[in-house]
């Protein structure tokens, strides 16, 4: 079965990079009139952020519509990286494409590839034993990170029709460890986790930062929804240091938990 173009997965690969540097003044779109709704929290503890992710899932449709064929009317999709409570350390080569026909959403990174795993799983893959400690589940108990990169792209497809690419009409996600604030020092905002959305022809239709929750362990989420399906690809760049790296001082190693997003609709060709 054809998933996608390796062609094409390869060029956003290489492309995503260079979004890294790109201005980010035109990115919040707060004083349009067509600005999607923001939806944030972070804290110490899974508490502190819950009600703002079942505020986020009742505006995409209450209703998870988990592996169900699409294009579906209502609800939602969600993965969260368990496997039905596995606690084994799963590691994958990019393009990710795991819940591609399933779920709708296919995953590139720049870097090599992808890991879901408990916090134990990640201090043995990244070689670093403090990220048993540091690194608190939303969703009990794996994690997920982008390998060699901090960078991971979210691109999305038709449940169940693989080659159908699709738009979402909002995406969320969970961050564990967000430990740099989103201040500014010299003009320069500081927050190391950062999400933006882009439509079908690449234009970025809103950026943000995730905000965070200082200290070891704290989890934050940081979602949008627009009035329709709009978003063709979600680019994520969690943390400001590739995982493997200590977590102290100005680096901030973040790890990914639960990804929440509206039902994918068919793109119109």
């Amino acid at each position: 079965m054809k998933i996608t173009s390796l062609k094409f997965v390869s060029a956003l690969a290489a492309a995503s990079t260079a979004v890294l540097i790109a201005p980010l003044s035109p990115a919040n779109a707060q004083d349009s009139a067509d600005a999607p709704v923001v939806f944030q929290a972070a804290g110490p503890s899974i508490a502190s952020i819950q009600s703002s992710v079942d505020e986020f899932r009742a505006a995409l449709g209450i209703v998870n519509n988990g592996s169900t064929p699409g294009p579906l009317t209502e609800g939602h999709r969600e993965i969260n990286w368990d496997g039905l409570g596995s606690t084994a350390t799963s590691v994958v080569a990019t393009p990710f494409a795991g819940f591609q026909l399933t779920r709708g959403a296919l995953f590139v990174t720049p870097g090599d590839g992808f890991v879901q795993a408990p916090a134990s799983g990640l201090a043995e893959q990244f070689a670093n034993p403090s990220y048993e400690t540091i690194f608190q589940p939303f969703s009990p108990v794996r994690l997920f990170s982008a390998v060699g990169s901090t960078v991971t792209n979210s691109l999305f497809f038709v449940p169940g029709s693989p080659d159908q690419h699709a738009t979402i009409r909002g995406f969320g996600a969970v961050f564990t460890d967000v430990d740099r604030p989103d201040g500014k020092a010299g003009g320069i905002r500081g927050s190391s986790t950062l999400i933006q959305y882009f439509g079908v022809g690449g234009t970025l239709l809103f950026s943000d930062f995730v905000p965070s929750s200082p200290g070891q362990g704290g989890v934050s989420f940081f979602g949008v929804t627009f009035r329709d399906a709009r978003i063709a690809r979600v680019r994520i760049r969690s943390g400001n240091v590739v995982p493997g790296a200590d977590d102290d001082g100005p680096h901030d190693v973040v790890m990914m938990d639960d990804f929440i997003y509206g039902e994918p609709q068919p793109v119109q060709q």
